[in-house]
């Protein structure tokens, strides 16, 4: 058998000039021995393909380096040849055992380092160095290189080598396979002495986060062979080294005129699957360090996020754990828990929840966005798609498995059906996707964070209905989000002027330096242009990327307390992928205080009967406090998780699970209308029912007849004659028994026993509204001693008059 190496007679002398140019750049062992030794490992290790970086190479050979990434095709066939008179010399015998040798490329290749949307016609014919991430794969397939017949009658054996457009070292040869020989005898084929290779075709497609907004991402398809089928899989994000190359479409004797481009890799690199967007510096890392030493980092970082949308404290502070995230564990059983954050942002139209979400967008490293409408359940996670060219069944990943360590943002969430929502439980959960269709059996990891946003079952949030009637998802469903947030458009005339403020003048702003109707530049940030690096982006912000608090301007920031100071963009990158890195551990304090507290919303949950909260919960609410703790923890710069961690993790669960934050005993309750709580007011039924004190203060409300403002009045405790007058001034409109005499006093215990059971009476009717001879009727049923009918005047009288109940012509309509 003819070896490749071996040059005809009518090659040129300049064929041999370049490959022994070639030869000696292998042989270094005078030299640093570096490509020697690794010739001498890849026989050790009965390897084929031996890389080599052409920064080296531009070193040694400028010339030949130029030429290789130019002219691709003929220099690689010299190089490959090259390749095997080196190992023929070393190792005759291991030489024999491949019909060729490959080269695979690194380094550096200056403007051959494109993207799928870079691909142009002047790079047809050389090397280039493409990255992105890869959605399908077709499965491996043997592709013949020898074939061996035998003939019966002539007791001779045959074979015939195939080649094609894929193929370096020869001209494509015929595909017909043969039958018969010259003769006509009957060929038989010996399969266990031909010679195969494994075939696989890759489609990756430019970064998500790199794609102009608005625009199709652009894809390009990658034939591997031998060693580097499999290395890959739907989701990964490679960098692919080779020729690229068009292969004609042709038909029948004509073509079209229109090529396939397609690159014949020599060598895939998988990019780190850690997000890695920024670059520290010394100075970043001293700079990170003082910030984290002052007292409310968190707040400063959370208060941050999003500056131009107003309020959402809470959701803020989530949105903030979500990007630090929590602490991925894989146990030695195989059991992974997860340290990602699900967050589900549900309410009013314009309440900002589509504008939070496109703030993650920019801010995350690594984040996908789609769209409840137009996603289905095998669109988030993975589908099986027929190729129409090969006929092969291949693997497309989703948008989740795009995402793999990022952050995928859904919108419009109630838009999808459930068949659709179910499909996700698998990824939100355990952080894979497990495909089992039409022959295929894989795994593919999609450990992401999902943040949903979605509007309620009617439109706008009823708040006369209970929350879960709201939302109008599964509890499988909602236990695998850590956290749901209720966000309602409220009239509040003091908010909405703050809100209107805010918003006038953040359309008023203008960058400095901007020309009046100049577009805004997107800005762009430069790679470095090399497989030897992670990816990484440069700071084009020099100035801007040393401070890390934002420049005080008026119409941005308005009426701000002094005290009050907003990161920068870049340094919250930074500091965000610093603290990504910090794996703090648990105290026994936060231990105690997470387990305590996490039996206390058990039973909290127990005695509100499913009115207020808004999910389950269960045991994995336990592991959301542990997760926020450590991305609270994970914000200080802290290796450990302290009291201050699982206090601030309790809090977020609370306002999430109860739309407040909860009191311990002995302490006074917070007032409705204080200031400070704002975000924690709530017109729901919930409210109304955990208004424990004694001295109960309502802020204005707004009946349905003529939607005029009531003003608040505060009842003091030792005032029940005015009690009694409204009850006298109602007894025109309510039927009071004639045997019963009105009271003028009533316990507390039993009043609130009774406001319970009439909240009971609305759930279990569905309805807003009662007539009182129902009211009376269900009393009657829970039996004699429930509640007489002078007390349930009396507390009737008091519910209208603290605004909780509307009583008009022997309704009564609940507040």
């Amino acid at each position: 058998m003819a070896l490749l190496h071996d040059l005809g007679d009518n090659d040129t002398a300049e064929q041999r000039e370049k490959q022994s140019q070639y030869l000696d750049f292998l042989d270094d062992e005078n030299d640093q021995g570096y490509y020697a030794e690794a010739v001498k490992h890849m026989i050790k290790t009965q390897q084929q393909r031996l890389i080599v970086n052409v920064n080296d190479l531009r070193r040694k050979l400028p010339l030949r380096t130029k030429c290789l990434i130019r002219s691709a095709i003929e220099e690689i066939v010299l190089f490959q040849n090259a390749l095997r008179e080196y190992i023929s010399h070393q190792a005759p015998d291991f030489a024999d055992n491949f019909d060729e040798f490959l080269i695979g490329l690194e380094g550096s290749f200056g403007s051959h380092h494109v993207t799928p949307r870079n691909l142009s016609s002047i790079f047809l014919g050389s090397i280039i160095a493409v990255e992105g991430i890869v959605t399908r794969c077709s499965l491996v397939r043997p592709k013949i290189v020898r074939s061996v017949h035998y003939c019966p009658v002539t007791k001779k054996k045959h074979e015939r080598r195939y080649t094609d457009l894929t193929s370096l070292s020869a001209y494509p040869s015929s595909s017909v396979y043969p039958t018969k020989d010259e003769d006509g005898n009957l060929l038989e084929t010996e399969f266990g002495l031909s010679t195969y290779k494994d075939h696989q075709i890759l489609s990756i497609q430019e970064m998500p986060e790199k794609a102009p907004a608005g625009q199709l991402p652009r894809s390009v398809d990658i034939i591997a062979d031998n060693d580097l089928v499999d290395i890959c899989k739907p989701g990964d994000r490679v960098l692919i080294v080779g020729p690229y190359r068009c292969l004609p479409n042709k038909q029948g004797y004509y073509t079209s005129g229109t090529f396939r481009t397609v690159v014949l890799a020599n060598n895939i690199n998988q990019l780190n699957k850690e997000v890695s967007t920024v670059d520290l510096m010394p100075e970043d890392l001293q700079r990170c360090q003082r910030f984290s030493r002052q007292k409310n980092v968190f707040e400063v970082l959370a208060r941050s996020l999003a500056p131009s949308i107003y309020g959402h404290d809470y959701i803020k502070k989530a949105l903030l754990c979500m990007l630090l995230g929590g602490l991925e564990k894989i146990l030695p059983n195989g059991t992974r828990l997860r340290g990602d954050i699900n967050i589900l942002l549900i309410g009013d139209p314009s309440v900002s929840k589509s504008q939070l979400l496109r703030y993650v967008l920019n801010c995350a490293p690594r984040a996908v966005a789609t769209t409840g409408r137009g996603s289905s359940g095998v669109g988030l996670t993975a589908a099986v798609t027929h190729d129409p060219e090969t006929g092969d069944r291949r693997l497309e990943a989703g948008a989740m498995v795009l995402a793999d360590r990022g952050v995928v943002c859904i919108d419009e969430f109630d838009k999808m059906s459930d068949i659709d929502r179910t499909a996700i439980h698998e990824v939100m959960e355990q952080g894979k996707v497990t495909i089992t269709k039409a022959g295929i059996q894989a795994q593919l990891n999609a450990r992401c964070s999902v943040l949903a946003a979605a509007n309620p079952v009617y439109g706008r949030y009823d708040q006369y209905k209970t929350p879960n009637d709201n939302i109008g998802m599964q509890d499988s469903l909602l236990s695998r989000f850590d956290l749901l947030f209720i966000m309602l458009d409220k009239n509040d005339i003091e908010n909405d002027t703050e809100i209107s403020d805010h918003v006038v003048r953040v359309h008023r702003f203008r960058p400095h330096g901007e020309q009046d109707g100049e577009p805004l530049p997107i800005i762009t940030n430069a790679d470095f242009l090399s497989t030897k690096m992670n990816q990484t982006k440069m700071d084009d912000e020099n100035e801007s990327g040393q401070d890390i608090y934002e420049k005080y301007d008026p119409l941005l920031h308005g009426k701000r307390k002094r005290n009050e100071k907003f990161v920068t963009m870049s340094f919250m990158r930074k500091y965000v992928h610093l603290a990504k890195a910090i794996k703090p551990q648990l105290s026994q304090d936060a231990i105690d205080i997470i387990a305590e507290e996490y039996s206390k919303l058990r039973t909290y949950d127990l005695e509100q009967n499913d009115l207020c909260r808004t999910q389950p919960i269960t045991a994995r609410t336990l592991e959301t406090l542990i997760r926020l703790s450590t991305a609270h923890a994970r914000a200080r710069l802290s290796k450990s998780i302290d009291v201050v961690d699982a206090k601030a993790a309790v809090e977020m669960v609370q306002f999430s699970h109860f739309q407040k934050v909860l009191e311990k005993p002995g302490k006074r309750k917070r007032r409705i209308d204080d200031e400070d709580d704002e975000e924690d007011e709530d017109d729901e039924i919930e409210d109304e029912m955990d208004d424990d004190d004694e001295n109960d203060v309502y802020a204005l409300r707004f009946d349905d007849d003529d939607k005029k403002p009531r003003k608040s009045r505060h009842i003091d405790q030792d005032e029940p004659m005015d009690i009694g007058e409204q009850t006298t001034k109602l007894t025109t409109k309510i039927e009071v028994s004639m045997t019963a005499s009105p009271l003028t006093e009533m316990p507390d215990s039993r009043f609130k026993e009774f406001r319970q059971f009439l909240y009971k009476i609305f759930r279990e009717h569905k309805l807003s509204s009662l007539n009182m001879d129902k009211i009376y009727k269900s009393c009657e049923e829970e039996g004699k001693s429930k509640f007489t009918r002078a007390e349930i005047d009396f507390a009737l009288a008091k519910m209208n008059d603290l605004n909780q109940i509307f009583i008009s012509n022997d309704m009564v309509i609940l507040i």
